[in-house]
């Protein structure tokens, strides 16, 4: 079902926790709202739509992959970047990893590895960083 864009800043900055098997119907609802939105948006966290859950989708090569409670295991190149968000206007500066090394759970909560590098490292980072209630 595709969700309204959460804006409130008390909200956004609230922790998630991880997602469990009960969480899942929140995946569709982060793709759903991905989907619609993909003209200007290429990630989204859980909290976006009012969940406080480890959950993220990203376009990844044109295609839409769920991250449930990833983790970087490792990471390289630092860079300082410019970034935008849905939950707010304008842009703000990021710290951000060229290349990062991520286990997570796919929607059948089947642990994976998964490397990253350039936008889709970023756009993970990003959405992560929602993870921890950080506004950016």
């Amino acid at each position: 079902m595709i969700k309204e864009i959460v804006k409130d800043t008390f909200l956004l900055s609230q922790k998630s926790r991880e997602a469990t098997f009960k969480d899942l119907a929140v995946v569709q609802d982060l793709v759903d709202t991905l989907d619609v939105n993909r003209d200007r948006c290429v990630g989204m966290a859980a909290n976006m739509i009012g969940a406080l859950v480890r959950i993220a989708v990203i376009v990844d090569h044109g295609k839409i992959v769920t991250f449930i409670n990833p983790q970087i295991l490792s990471c390289s190149g630092k860079r300082v970047l410019e970034e935008g968000c849905l939950c707010h206007t304008g842009m703000k500066q990021a710290v951000r990893y060229e290349k990062i090394k991520v286990e997570y759970q796919d929607i059948k909560m089947k642990k994976k590895i998964k490397t990253l590098t350039g936008f889709e490292a970023q756009i993970l980072q990003h959405e992560m960083d929602h993870f921890e209630g950080i506004l950016i």
